[in-house]
């Protein structure tokens, strides 16, 4: 199943990741792909505020790996940055397979590393197009099978 949706600003970024939390749950994996600056790390933002976790969600481009324990009792966020990483064996290194049972967790730039996490995952591809951004959310496996996945 896929769904794609226009974005214009960063706003409209964090308001669709908000939108995303409320259909998410502890065991939900997100990889997330696009240029630098396309805004991967604002969709988390949103994403992390829809889910009530503490922050700040900044880039964890040089730390690899941030969790963000909820704030409200529900899942914790771990969001992963897989950019400087050099294969699927360096992500089994992080050993993020071993929070996703009672986290949601998102990979930047895990497309081609992080699919192995989870036979259901959301893939999120944005593109840059002048200013606009396409956001394309599909679904893969049972556990998103019929789901809608952007909400409006």
């Amino acid at each position: 199943m896929r769904d794609q949706v226009e974005v214009a600003t960063a706003d409209e970024m964090r308001g669709l990741g908000r939108r995303l939390a409320a259909g998410l749950r502890a065991g939900d994996l997100l990889v997330l792909s696009g240029p630098l600056g396309a805004g991967k790390t604002t969709l988390v933002q949103g994403i992390g505020d829809g889910l009530g976790v503490r922050g700040p969600i900044t880039s964890p481009t040089f730390v690899i790996a941030r969790v963000h324990p909820s704030l409200c009792g529900g899942p914790a966020l771990v969001h992963a940055d897989a950019y400087r990483l050099g294969g699927a064996a360096e992500i089994d290194d992080l050993d993020l397979d071993s929070g996703t049972d009672s986290s949601v967790t998102a990979v930047e730039w895990g497309e081609g590393l992080a699919e192995g996490l989870s036979d259901d995952r959301l893939e999120i591809a944005i593109e840059l197009s002048g200013n606009a951004r396409t956001v394309r959310i599909t679904g893969v496996g049972r556990r998103w099978a019929g789901a809608a996945l952007a909400p409006a």
